[in-house]
């Protein structure tokens, strides 16, 4: 199992009590998303920022990373995708809240693209509740055919979700984050979701302060 590193952002305004993971989406790696964390510092005092690089080359790309192979040649390969992922991604949240000596309440998950798709399969799959997690252009992966019954009984934990997408995004269409939220509905997992209209894949203006006051809330931060 690979084990997984990349930058980092010490917390401002003294010791950590509270960690925001990123996870790149397909084709970039960690460098792409910990920028982020630096927009944040400010709404986000005393967090730690890591942004992760994936744990494969990416097969379409001659540089970047990938959390799991991409050839639409499978339906379901993204549910397979993200459960090989899961286990290294598992491993380094584990590692990282032991460094910093916090509980998972303490956590955040945000990702872009197909790192969204992690962020929501692992976030609703740990044992523990983590604080939040903020999906941005992705999706919800589910099996290709999926029983209600089987999807809300492999689901272990419901922290609060905040979808962003773009309205014009020609790569993960925006209809996935309709899809993600009446299926988070039916699991009566609290979710909230924010379009940017004439966005394609990626993160605007606004959708980068709709994610940084969504986790001040949920850090229940003052304001």
């Amino acid at each position: 199992m690979a084990e997984l590193d990349g930058p980092r952002l010490d917390p401002r305004g003294g010791e950590a009590k509270r960690l925001v993971i990123f996870l790149h989406g397909y084709g970039a790696d960690g460098n792409d998303l910990i920028d982020l964390g630096r927009a944040w510092q400010e709404i986000l005092p005393q967090t730690a920022f890591v942004s992760p690089h994936a744990p494969e080359p990416c097969g379409q790309a001659p540089v970047g990373r990938q959390w799991f192979a991409l050839t639409f040649r499978d339906p379901d390969e993204r549910w397979v995708g993200v459960n090989k992922a899961a286990p290294a991604l598992e491993a380094f949240i584990d590692k990282e809240l032991a460094r910093w000596k916090l509980p998972p309440s303490a956590l955040a998950l945000v990702g872009f693209s197909q790192g969204t798709m992690m962020a929501l399969h692992v976030g609703l799959h740990r044992a523990t509740p983590l604080a939040a997690i903020v999906g941005y252009s992705g999706m919800l992966v589910l099996p290709n055919r999926p029983a209600p019954e089987e999807v809300a009984a492999s689901v272990k934990s419901k922290p609060p979700v905040l979808l962003v997408h773009g309205s014009e995004d020609d790569l993960i269409p925006v209809q996935a984050l309709f899809h993600a939220t009446q299926t988070l509905a039916a699991l009566e997992i609290p979710a909230e979701w924010h379009i940017s209209h004439g966005i394609g894949h990626g993160i605007d203006a606004e959708g980068l302060r709709h994610g940084g006051e969504f986790l001040a809330r949920q850090f229940r931060l003052p304001r």
